[in-house]
C-alpha cells in the first residue's frame, strides 16, 4: 500500500519532509539498556529483566506510520497578562481557533485564550477504504505540541488536514526548532466492527497464551505471537 505526501505551498520544504515513524526514534529510548543492568539474565524471582526497550507494543506505536516535522521556527513566550505567545518567521505556518469553540477542552487553561492551528502544507491520500488516525508523536520526550487526535478519510478527502494544538508544557518559554516532530499519521483500513463477549473456549485460548509467554524468560511476545508492520 502507498500513502502520498503532496507539498500544496509554494515554498521548497526540502529537508522537512515527512518520513515513517522508524526513523527517529527517542533519545530516552535510544539510550536505555535493554535489560536491569545491561544483563540478560532473569531476575532474582524469576521474572523477565527485559525494561520498556523490550516492550514491544511501545515499539510498534512509537514507529507506526509517519512523522510529519515543523518546518519553520516557533519561539514561544509569555505576555504581561501571562498569555502565551507563539512567533514565526516569515514563513507563518499558523492560524487559531477562539477558545469559546472548545472552552472545557482538556489542557485548557485560562492562561489559553486560543487554541494554535498548523495550517499543514501536505495534502495525504490514501488508497480506497484507507484512513489516517493523527495524534502527537508517541512516546517522545521533546513532543511540544498536544495534537488533537483525528481521524480523516484521506482517500477521498485529499486537501491538506491542518492540525490544533496546545502546547505539552504550558509554561515552556523558548524556541521550537524546524525539524521538530510535529504529528504522527497512522494509516489504517476502515471496516465495520461489532462488539462481542466472550466464552469459556476463549478463556481456555487466553489460558494457553498465557501459558506459553511462562515458558520463556525473554521476548515471548516478540517471538510467539507479534507481527511485523513496516512503513517505509
Amino acid at each position: 500500500m502507498n500513502i502520498t505526501f503532496t507539498n500544496i505551498s509554494n515554498v521548497s520544504l526540502e529537508g522537512r519532509e515527512p518520513y515513517p515513524a522508524s526513523k527517529i526514534l527517542p533519545e530516552w529510548y535510544k539510550s536505555l539498556p535493554s535489560y536491569v543492568g545491561g544483563k540478560k539474565i532473569p531476575d532474582p524471582t524469576n521474572q523477565t529483566s527485559g525494561t520498556i526497550k523490550r516492550c514491544m507494543p511501545v515499539f510498534d506505536a512509537m514507529t507506526a506510520g509517519y512523522i510529519i516535522p515543523t518546518y519553520v521556527d516557533l519561539y514561544v513566550s509569555k505576555t504581561g497578562a501571562g498569555e502565551i505567545k507563539i512567533q514565526a518567521p516569515s514563513l507563518n505556518p499558523l492560524n487559531f481557533h477562539d477558545i469559546i469553540q472548545a472552552p472545557t477542552y482538556p489542557g485548557v487553561t485560562d492562561q489559553v485564550k486560543q487554541i494554535s492551528k498548523w495550517m499543514n502544507p501536505w495534502s495525504i491520500s490514501t488508497p480506497k477504504d484507507y484512513s489516517c488516525l493523527f495524534v502527537s508523536p508517541m512516546h517522545h520526550e521533546n513532543s511540544f505540541f498536544d495534537i488533537l487526535p483525528g481521524v480523516v478519510d484521506t482517500d477521498t478527502y485529499t486537501a491538506p488536514v491542518n492540525f490544533p494544538f496546545l502546547f505539552s508544557d504550558p509554561n515552556f518559554i523558548g524556541l521550537i526548532p524546524a525539524g521538530t516532530p510535529l504529528v504522527q499519521v497512522i494509516p489504517f483500513k476502515r471496516e465495520s466492527w461489532e462488539i462481542n463477549f466472550g466464552n469459556m473456549d476463549d478463556l481456555v485460548r487466553q489460558e494457553n497464551i498465557t501459558q506459553r509467554i511462562k515458558s520463556v524468560f525473554f521476548d515471548g511476545y516478540k517471538s510467539m505471537f507479534r507481527a511485523n508492520k513496516e512503513f517505509k
